[in-house]
């Protein structure tokens, strides 16, 4: 076989080299090679109740979008919210955190504290700390494109998305004109935005959360959508859902449209259940039958939730899942899907990857707890509840008493078993108590100003945890209506117990001054505290400025290890001296907060150190913060 070599003169090989520039110079095709990451896709509803889309059973909503999302991937029976009111389950939807530990447990700013209430709530965390890792910050440094679209709700100045890790953040109003161009809670304001976001960013993984004010009161809908569903239950509110099933349709077909679907897990679910009171002048809202109550309290119509995902290759089409899970899991599971260690990028987190379930696998059993030591408009009252298995135990803190049911058998929590299976419940309870204690969770005071007259008239009289809705939500409006007139006067001219967004001192593990052989401060995303505390002798301190004189509270930020708590340790300023025992969480960056006390600052340049006393165990502790809190 001969074989001619051809060789090209200069003028070939000039016209051979341009060729090549040119197509060099040409974009290469948007979608050759998907990237290696999943891009991401996050939609949250605001009060949409478990049953209020019709892939759910509910026959007087139209979701036409939804119901073929569902169609594509899986639909959870048994989605729980990490907790039934809005901010503390953004948090935990944000950072993988049980509200209890970041001691964010109600809305923002929170319901005050009157009268009509038995109990003091503790004074709650008044914005998502920065100290806190969302996973925003963690899909970024990973090389994820990051925005939000819509609603927040957790810090405003110096605590808004972009300082938490989103590189884009467009937050229309949360109520608009109803209009086909914006819906009536600024729904199309929101997906046109999340659509540009998804384009701009196509070729690049992206984390796109759209976070929408629907169905949230006030109600408002387009009034040609109100008309067309006049038979249902609440005309506005189907009306809603229609508007807001229709924005995330256009999503999906903007993913689609791309060629991005088979690379995009898209989550569909809702921060808290539907709003089942009469809280605004067209409501109840809706209604979560067949579950007990909703929006503001633990009973399973405040707590079940939505949830569909899809995510192509991974889960199979048209699947359900009666597995329970909290929303807490989704943190750890997208982290899985984009191939993060979230030992690594964040430390340790209360939820747990739901890939198994996802795949059709099981998940090894759990217990599932809530801790709410706060009351609600929504006439919810300070409570702790758990789930194992079939078993539910709600205990009420205003006077201890424990409800039993056994979902399985009752859905709808109508019949308590906490008498005729005592055994039962104190075993709950019992595990409930322990996990207060190993999450840091805050606890109620007794009300000095108590009324008791107006608390039986609000939470007695009628208890909105067993109001029974009629035919229509007009119907169910005048019986309640001289109750929320109560429950508004009972607050009027009243001041949430919040933290501040400034006017607190701050001081970081990475500002400190460290004295000694081992301790260290140690920077990894997982950590970021002061560790490695293994010589008792070591110490640690601080000087910063009080803006004004007075008493402040002190909070730590600690963890420790099993098999390491109890070391004695004082917090040490001029003369005064706190002393507190160090708590075992379980790890050393499994973090908790606890206020030690209070002491008196002067205006200007003040000196705050840390001093072990003893050390039972390997180390002392690790320390992420402290903070310093005017007390009110």
């Amino acid at each position: 076989m001969t074989t001619t070599t051809h060789r090209r003169g200069p003028r070939e090989l000039a016209s051979l080299l341009a060729l090549i520039a040119t197509l060099l110079a040409r974009p290469l095709p948007i979608h050759a090679a998907p990237p290696t990451k999943p891009n991401i896709v996050l939609v949250l509803a605001d009060d949409l109740g478990i049953n209020d889309l019709h892939c759910y059973g509910r026959q007087d909503h139209t979701t036409p979008n939804l119901d073929r999302l569902a169609s594509q991937g899986m639909r959870f029976t048994c989605a729980y919210t990490a907790q039934p009111i809005c901010s503390p389950s953004r948090a935990a939807l944000m950072t993988g955190l049980c509200p209890a530990r970041l001691h964010l447990t109600n809305y923002l700013p929170g319901r005050p504290d009157s009268p009509s209430q038995r109990l003091l709530q503790p004074r709650i965390e008044g914005q998502l700390p920065l100290e806190e890792t969302t996973i925003a910050e963690i899909l970024k440094r990973a090389g994820y494109a990051t925005g939000l679209f819509g609603k927040w709700h957790l810090g405003g100045d110096g605590f808004s998305p972009q300082d938490q890790g989103f590189d884009v953040a467009v937050m229309p109003p949360a109520t608009t004109p109803p209009t086909p161009q914006t819906g009536g809670k600024g729904e199309y304001l929101i997906s046109n935005a999340a659509e540009k976001f998804i384009e701009e960013y196509r070729d690049q993984p992206f984390f796109c959360y759209v976070a929408h004010n629907c169905p949230h009161i006030p109600l408002s809908a387009i009034p040609d959508l109100v008309t067309k569903h006049h038979a249902a239950f609440n005309p506005t509110y189907a009306a809603m859902i229609e508007t807001l099933d229709d924005s995330v349709g256009r999503l999906m077909k903007k993913v689609e449209a791309l060629g991005l679907a088979d690379h995009t897990i898209f989550i569909f679910t809702s921060d808290n259940g539907g709003l089942h009171v009469l809280e605004s002048a067209d409501g109840p809202a809706t209604h979560n039958t067949p579950f007990r109550a909703g929006k503001g309290y633990l009973y399973e119509g405040g707590l079940r939730e939505p949830l569909i995902v899809s995510w192509p290759g991974v889960v199979k089409p048209a699947r359900t899942c009666d597995t329970p899970m909290v929303l807490t899991d989704l943190v750890p599971t997208l982290l899985e899907a984009a191939s993060i260690d979230a030992a690594q990028a964040v430390g340790p987190l209360d939820g747990v990857s739901i890939t198994p379930l996802l795949k059709g696998e099981p998940l090894p059993p759990r217990t599932l707890y809530w801790h709410f030591p706060n009351y609600t408009n929504q006439g919810g009252r300070p409570a702790g509840a758990i789930r194992e298995g079939d078993w539910k135990l709600v205990e009420q803190f205003e006077d201890g008493s424990l409800e039993l049911y056994n979902l399985a058998d009752d859905p709808s929590e109508s019949h308590n078993l906490a008498t005729s299976n005592s055994a039962r419940a104190n075993e709950l309870l019992g595990k409930l108590k322990a996990w207060r204690t190993q999450v840091g969770a805050q606890m109620l005071s007794p009300n000095p100003n108590f009324d008791a007259a107006l608390h039986q008239r609000l939470y007695a009289d009628q208890d909105s945890s067993k109001l029974e809705t009629a035919a229509t939500a007009a119907d169910t409006r005048p019986a309640w209506k001289a109750w929320r007139a109560a429950m508004n006067a009972a607050i009027k001219d009243q001041t949430p117990s919040v933290t501040p967004a400034t006017g607190d001192i701050r001081l970081h593990a990475q500002d400190a001054r460290i004295h000694g052989q081992t301790l260290r401060y140690e920077p990894q995303p997982n950590k970021n505290v002061l560790g490695y505390w293994t010589n008792v002798h070591d110490w640690a301190e601080w000087e910063f400025n009080a803006p004004t004189a007075g008493r402040y509270e002190v909070e730590i930020q600690q963890g420790c290890g099993t098999g390491s708590g109890g070391a004695s340790v004082n917090v040490n300023l001029d003369d005064q001296t706190l002393s507190f025992t160090v708590q075992e969480t379980g790890h050393f960056q499994k973090m908790i907060l606890r206020t030690i006390g209070e002491v008196k600052l002067t205006a200007g340049h003040n000196t705050l150190s840390v001093r072990p006393q003893t050390k039972p165990g390997v180390a002392v502790m690790d320390l992420r913060r402290i903070v310093l809190r005017p007390v009110q």
